[in-house]
């Protein structure tokens, strides 16, 4: 059984709280050397001025939340994801892949009350963690499904009007994502006017394979926004 552990931030550039998912009467000086020193395995929580933030490792934000207004879109990148409104502003289906610290998801349960929203999360630990981000409950609306989201899109015949693709690891874009038919299998998950919108940060020769991919699968009607300020682009 984990619990939220708190204490000090190790980190001297990031001054605050740490949150981590371990078991009451877990050894938390252990814990916050493995910290800093990159081995620690699990997500975690850093909390400092009102901003809550989701990390796999100190060098990647995976999502920031307002704590005074978690529905609020905190990064640039997530701003941007939501691009997709100028082309489909009432989608009825929106598929999501990638829940990390849930401000897409957040965001879109607010403020598109008739649209289903269908999440994927591979990492349990991530969804241990929703209730601490303010993500809303599983409703009519909404579900978020412990699984694997490259997999399920193969395995699926239903289809979405918008398919977010947010779906990182500790080191960048999920390898997997390369590894699979998933390029393909997205556009098939696709309605006839469905739009795919996917975030890729890190080194260039990181993500450049994912856009030659969406470049070939989707007969290059592809869009990239750069986003200076937190490092990503938006494809």
């Amino acid at each position: 059984m984990h619990s939220l552990l708190e204490f000090p931030s190790p980190f001297p550039a990031e001054p605050g709280v740490v949150r981590l998912l371990e078991p009451p009467g877990s050894d938390a000086a252990a814990l916050a050397a493995r910290l800093v020193a990159g081995d620690y395995d699990k997500p975690f929580v850093l909390e400092n001025g009102g901003l809550r933030a989701l990390h796999f490792s100190l060098g990647y934000v995976q999502s920031i939340m307002d704590v005074d207004n978690p529905a609020a879109l905190v990064l640039g990148y997530a701003q941007r994801m939501m691009a997709f409104l100028l082309f489909a502003p009432r989608p009825r289906r929106i598929t999501m892949i990638g829940l990390g610290g849930g401000s897409l998801a957040s965001f879109c349960h607010r403020h598109l009350p008739a649209t289903a929203l269908t999440v994927l999360e591979i990492d349990p630990d991530v969804i241990a963690l929703r209730e601490l981000f303010g993500v809303p409950a599983d409703d009519a609306r909404l579900r978020v499904i412990q699984g694997d989201g490259v997999r399920w899109l193969g395995d699926t015949d239903t289809r979405c009007d918008v398919l977010l693709v947010d779906a990182f690891g500790a080191e960048g874009v999920a390898e997997t994502l390369l590894d699979t038919d998933f390029h393909a299998d997205a556009r098939r998950h696709l309605s006839g006017r469905g739009i795919l919108v996917m975030n890729v940060a890190g080194a260039r020769e990181g993500y450049a394979p994912h856009v030659a991919r969406l470049l070939e699968t989707f007969d290059e009607r592809v869009i990239a926004i750069p986003v200076r300020e937190d490092g990503n682009h938006i494809l």
